[in-house]
Parts: C-alpha cells; structure tokens; sequence
C-alpha cells in the first residue's frame, strides 16, 4: 500500500512505506498499535473505542500526564474512562522529580510486556512524539548526568529567563526549534550531552537513527485538520478553566510544587499560575493558552510528518478504516464498526 486510504482521502503516509512498520523485530515482539498526533486531535477518545473493541490497555506516552496532582490541565483520563479500560504510566512521578526518555522508555516497555503477556493488545497513546520514538526504536547511548553542570545551567537559567534556549539556538539549532523555551529538562539535557561529548544530541541522535525496533506497531497519526483542530483546542481550554485549572495549580503550589518547576511551566500551568499572581486575568490567561498551544500543536504536526510508516487518520470519519487495518495489523477478525 501506498500509505493512503484506497480512496486517497485524509489520511497519508509520511512516505511511500508500506502501513505496518517494516523495521526487522524479532518474533517475539508484542504487536502494539501507536496513536499519535497534536493535543487536542481526539486521540483519547478513538483510543478508549479502540480499547475496547480489541481486548486492549492503554499505555500513556503524554510527557505530562506522568505526573501526580497535575489532572485537569494535562487533560488526563478521568477515572471513569480509567474504569473503562486499564491505564498505564501515569501518575508514576512527582512534579518536582526529573523525568526522561530513558525512563519513559523503561516504565513504558514493562507496561507494553505485561499487556502483551496477559493476551492483549498494548495501545500507545500520546503526542510525546520522543518517548513515542524511544519506546518504540530505541535510545541512542547517551552520556551519563551530570548533577553540578545541571546545577550550574538551570541557575543560569533562573537569573536570566530564556538562556538555555538561546544557547541551544546557537549552539543546536535542531533542539532549539523542537523544544519549547519553556522545557528546561530537555534544554538542559542537550546542553549537558553537548558540553559532555562535543558534538550534539542531535547528530548522535540521528546517527543512532532510532533504528533499533523494540516493538511492531502500526503507527496511527490522529489529526482531524488544521480548522478543525483549532476549535477544538479553543474549546478544551475553555473546559480546562471551567473545570477547575487555576484551582488545580493553586493546590499544587500549596503542596509546594510552585511557578519554578519546569512541569509548572508547561502550557496551562504556567499561564493559570499567572492569574493566580494577579498578573494576567483569566480572559487573558484563555487566551495564552489558546495561542501556546495551536504554537506546540504545529511543532507536533512538524514532528509526526518526519516520522516514517505513519498512517494519518481523521478521528471521526475514518473510524472503520482504523478498525480494518488494525484487524489486518494485529491478525484477527474486524470488529463491529466503530
């Protein structure tokens, strides 16, 4: 197949590979569908009919959602849909602890062997597109951390708002137009395997070329169109404050996860946080949110589009072709229509 649906509708392959990943894996491998696309695409909800449809768990590959009391602003499962189908990796970390690739990759790869163990299907559902990457090809062999030299960046950091960025914008440019400003532990971390190895995390990591299959999987890009994904942003941040976000980050700073952290920077908390410091009002504050994340959505598109053997469905209108190519991937008979 050609990566598009017979009828070349929505949906396409990010080049001419065939549907299922063709990467050499071992027998043995368990078999997982990856749902992926930018925030706000209707990834959760295929994802949970899926679920359901195929005996499968769901293994959370949103950087965000790994945190604990962080619910309403990461858009997490509820605990109904929670009941509805079994959830992995969230809730694994505190806002304050430093969590990376390499740990997503380890929690993440023993929820996807206990799924497959149990004879069901493992679905990777998020748009952390570098946990998706390291969970399912491989990390390359990166230095060892550096406490005193993290210190030292991230108090550099703090005097001057923006300077890992601009760093990494001179220094590695790659990591600088993927990353957000905002996103000290990924900014920190290329700085650190830079000034470690000196050469760039992005030439070693494409050197390493993520070419070590971990899994078979059948890659799925969710993305409903770049209209319709910014209503639906506009409308899941209005939710999001109207479901409680800046009471959330308040209990969060009273638990003593204040402003500083880099996961109460991330889009949503930073900007509540804001309110809460009178800073900005909370029309004001919707309205940032609304604008930093149609920003983070297209840097995922730009991300996805250079993923290979992808298939990009619409959430809504392809639900039964999804469900024909899975049956095809996972080798059973098609369910009922979604």
């Amino acid at each position: 197949m050609d990566g598009r649906w017979h009828d070349g509708s929505r949906a396409r392959s990010s080049n001419d590979g065939s549907v299922v990943d063709e990467v050499v894996a071992t027998a043995s491998s368990p078999r997982c569908v990856v749902i992926a696309g930018p925030t706000g695409a209707g990834k959760s909800a295929l994802a949970l009919d899926l679920a359901e449809r195929f005996g499968g768990e769901i293994v959370n590959a949103d950087s965000r959602q790994i945190y604990r009391y962080m619910d309403i602003g990461t858009a997490k499962p509820t605990a109904q849909e929670r009941a509805r189908v079994p959830h992995h990796v969230l809730d694994v970390a505190d806002p304050d602890e430093r969590f990376d690739a390499a740990r997503y990759r380890e929690l993440a790869s023993a929820a996807v062997a206990g799924i497959a163990g149990r004879g069901r299907v493992p679905l990777i559902v998020g748009g952390s597109g570098l946990y998706l990457r390291a969970l399912t090809r491989g990390l390359f062999a990166a230095p060892a951390a550096m406490p005193r030299l993290r210190r030292a960046l991230e108090a550099l950091e703090g005097r001057r708002a923006g300077t890992l960025h601009r760093w990494c914008a001179r220094l590695d440019p790659d990591v600088a137009a993927r990353v957000h400003s905002h996103d000290h532990v990924r900014l920190v971390r290329a700085l650190e395997v830079l000034l470690a190895t000196g050469e760039t995390i992005s030439v070693q990591q494409r050197r390493h070329g993520f070419a070590d299959p971990v899994v078979a999987r059948l890659y799925l890009v969710v993305d409903p169109g770049v209209e319709s994904l910014k209503q639906r942003i506009e409308s899941r941040t209005r939710a999001l404050f109207e479901r409680g976000l800046i009471e959330e980050v308040r209990a969060l700073w009273q638990r003593g996860y204040g402003p500083q952290l880099a996961a109460m920077r991330s889009i949503g908390y930073l900007e509540a946080g804001r309110v809460l410091a009178a800073e900005r009002s909370r029309e004001e504050a919707v309205a940032d949110v609304m604008r930093a994340t149609l920003r983070f959505a297209k840097r995922q598109r730009t991300w996805f589009r250079a993923e290979r053997d992808v298939r990009w469905v619409h959430p809504d209108s392809d639900r039964r072709r999804i469900a024909e190519e899975i049956a095809a991937f996972l080798d059973v008979p098609r369910p009922a229509a979604l």
